[in-house]
């Protein structure tokens, strides 16, 4: 297959049973690189296997990460995905045909449909895992993540090129890996309301649960996919409120903060 003038970019730490089949995935691409943050399994050398690039970046945030990740590239127009991320056969190919076109043209960025696994299973009504929209295709002279610690998105000057075929998302194997994942990001987010010096509105929560509930489990058909559509719902609305607690424990009691930190160190979790 053709090699193009793009590079594949993923982020890594300890994802050395996923990184293979990230890499595999996107054959046509010229440059690929892996920005690691200090894995302690094989990621890396598995990476280097399957014809990737490795940079060591201590872990700066996920926008941060990403605008670092953006410097080490060879190629001006950037593929990013997670490592437990895959092209789908069908989107390698749409990929493939139209690049050309698009890379030659003034676009600056790329939008792709996401398709979720959750619980073992494709998810088959809950809109944001059936066909999630990700801006992942980028010129990075005209697109960059905006700098904050989580929940990163990439912020564009130029028209954008829609993808129809998807890519497909492992998500969190387990409900432990959810649970972990979600004390990680609900940390970040915090974080970046405390620099913000956001007022905390614990008054508020029990409307968030409600309102978060309502929408994933009515309004974007979670319902529709069973009890783990409810599971999905649950679990959003309790994010939603948690980061809200938790911010509210870092302004009545600030020494959380480090104590939290250094949990989460211990277990690889603060990155």
């Amino acid at each position: 297959m053709p090699k193009l003038a793009l590079t594949l970019v993923v982020m890594t730490h300890n994802e050395a049973a996923n990184i293979a089949r990230c890499l595999d995935s996107v054959p046509f691409a010229g440059d690929k690189l892996v920005v690691d943050c200090g894995s302690s399994d094989a990621t890396c050398m598995i990476a280097r296997d399957h014809g990737a690039r490795v940079v060591h970046q201590d872990w700066l945030g996920f926008g941060p990460q990403r605008n670092f990740a953006t410097t080490q590239c060879a190629n001006k127009w950037i593929l990013a995905l997670d490592a437990d991320e895959y092209l789908s056969p069908e989107l390698a190919a749409e990929l493939e045909r139209r690049l050309p076109e698009v890379m030659a043209s003034d676009a600056a960025v790329g939008t792709l449909r996401r398709r979720t696994l959750f619980m073992g299973a494709p998810m088959r009504w809950y809109r944001p895992m059936v066909g999630e929209h990700m801006t992942r295709l980028y010129h990075r002279d005209r697109a960059r993540w905006r700098d904050v610690r989580v929940h990163e998105s990439l912020a564009w000057d130029g028209r954008e090129v829609q993808f129809m075929a998807p890519f497909e998302h492992l998500h969190n194997p387990t409900l432990v890996h959810k649970g972990l994942k979600v004390l990680r990001y609900a940390e970040l987010k915090a974080r970046d309301w405390r620099q913000k010096k956001r007022a905390p509105r614990m008054w508020d929560c029990p409307l968030v649960f409600l309102s978060s509930f309502i929408k994933d489990y009515v309004l974007r058909l979670a319902i529709l996919d069973g009890w783990r559509g409810f599971v999905v719902a649950q679990t959003a609305a309790s994010y939603a409120v948690y980061k809200r607690m938790r911010y509210y424990e870092m302004c009545v009691n600030p020494d959380s903060v480090e104590m939290a930190a250094d949990l989460l160190k211990r277990h690889e979790l603060d990155r």
